[in-house]
């Protein structure tokens, strides 16, 4: 494809996108290139990459389109972002051409003047409210300002960074030094992961899944800052281990590892799909020890169950605010009723699962969010109303200051990771 057809492309999937707000960008992508098999692996990802740029300035781009007095379209958002950010040979009037039979309609008059007035301009401007400035909702701004103080304006650019491509090197089958050399064979260069043991970083984009490491069940994708959860939970050979919320299985995966494919594991959720999604994972990797449970109302199975695991991870559902890096889009649907909402459910699970660690067990809370309130004053608020729980005064041997007062929080400032939250939690009685 042209540069030009790609723009075109770039305006259809933003549209795509705007039609259904509350959808992720991820699966409307995903839709988008599935309908359009003839688009290339290099054009997807140019395309992807012009778009998600726009998803990580939606505020600052519309910001501006107010200030000159043109409406946030698709297609202005995409001159505006050209503008603003130009590179060589990408001005809009290169692009927006004529010649090019699938290239985008040519700019019209108001159009050429908006580029004009942008041009030279910084994507920042002084008189941004800061909320704008940030890139995150107003009424988000205040809880964001507790949990980072005087850090906020420094973490929330490293959220809007790029993310990391990290693997966790499956130990059931091969080490991280061959898993390494495996990459490398195929083309892939990963150095060794700061905190996680098991983990590898990939610089950049680079085609995985395709790898013969990754298909004979070698790597898996996961972040660094999910393999610390991981690491977190603990979970040796012989034990009783639940994953109460487990999804598509990835820290069900992990955990089996550290327990040498030994022991029992559970894998729950309440999507049918994720969990059948996770057969294929655990063929893959090589794990026999873990089966899988669909959660539906009235299932008595907890109940059955109670008091009996060794350790019971509960990865909630949350806001996902420490996963930006990854999903800019989130930032524009998340709402304070999700909030609200989502801190209903987790307190919910919370006080199921306890239920279902035995005494001396222990429960792990996870979050993929950077907010106090998913986080540290769920904890608070658990402990409160279950006394027969405290956090653990010796957690495993994790990196130096890692975990204080058994919690661990995560960020991609201060470690690289996406925003990860834990809590290690023991049962007294």
């Amino acid at each position: 494809m042209t540069p030009s057809a790609r723009l075109a492309a770039a305006i259809d999937l933003l549209s795509a996108m705007e039609a259904t707000p509350r959808r992720p960008a991820d699966a409307v992508a995903n839709a988008f290139f599935r309908e359009r098999r003839y688009i290339g692996g290099g054009d997807r990802r140019a395309i992807s990459a012009r778009v998600w740029t726009v998803l990580r300035h939606w505020r600052h781009l519309a910001w501006w389109l107010d200030r000159a007095g043109a409406a946030a379209t698709p297609r202005a958002r995409l001159i505006a972002a050209l503008a603003l950010m130009p590179q060589p040979g990408e001005a809009p009037q290169d692009l927006f051409v004529s010649q090019d039979r699938y290239a985008p309609q040519p700019l019209s008059a108001a159009e050429r003047d908006l580029a004009t007035r942008l041009r030279g301009q910084a994507m920042v401007h002084p008189d941004m409210p800061r909320a704008v400035r940030l890139e995150v909702p107003d009424w988000l701004l205040p809880r964001l300002e507790e949990t980072f103080g005087a850090d906020l304006d420094a973490e929330v650019a490293a959220l809007a960074g790029e993310a990391t491509l990290d693997l966790r090197v499956n130990l059931l089958k091969t080490t991280r030094a061959e898993a390494a050399r495996l990459l490398a064979a195929d083309g892939i260069m990963a150095e060794p992961t700061g905190l996680s043991p098991w983990g590898l970083r990939v610089p950049g984009r680079q085609p995985v899944t395709a790898t013969a490491a990754f298909k004979s069940g070698l790597v898996e994708i996961q972040d660094e800052g999910s393999q610390i959860v991981v690491a977190a939970a603990d979970a040796r050979p012989g034990m009783r281990v639940l994953d109460y919320c487990a999804g598509a299985a990835g820290k069900t995966l992990g955990m089996a590892m550290t327990m040498e494919n030994r022991g029992h594991i559970v894998a729950c959720d309440v999507s049918e799909p994720r969990l059948e999604g996770a057969v294929r994972r655990l063929r893959r990797a090589g794990v026999h020890n873990a089966e899988r449970h669909l959660l539906v109302p009235g299932d008595r199975w907890a109940r059955r169950r109670a008091a009996s695991f060794d350790r019971v991870l509960v990865d909630a559902p949350c806001t996902g605010t420490g996963t930006w890096r990854r999903n800019p889009d989130a930032r524009l649907r998340l709402t304070e009723q999700d909030l609200a909402e989502l801190m209903a459910k987790q307190a919910d699970i919370l006080a199921t699962a306890s239920a279902l660690v035995r005494p001396g067990g222990r429960l792990v809370y996870a979050t993929c969010s950077i907010l106090r309130e998913e986080n540290q004053d769920r904890i608070a608020s658990f402990l409160r109303a279950s006394p027969h729980f405290r956090r653990a005064e010796t957690v495993p041997d994790l990196a130096p200051d890692l975990a204080q007062d058994g919690m661990i929080a995560l960020s991609p400032l201060r470690h690289g990771t996406d925003g990860f939250f834990a809590a290690i939690l023991e049962r007294t009685a």
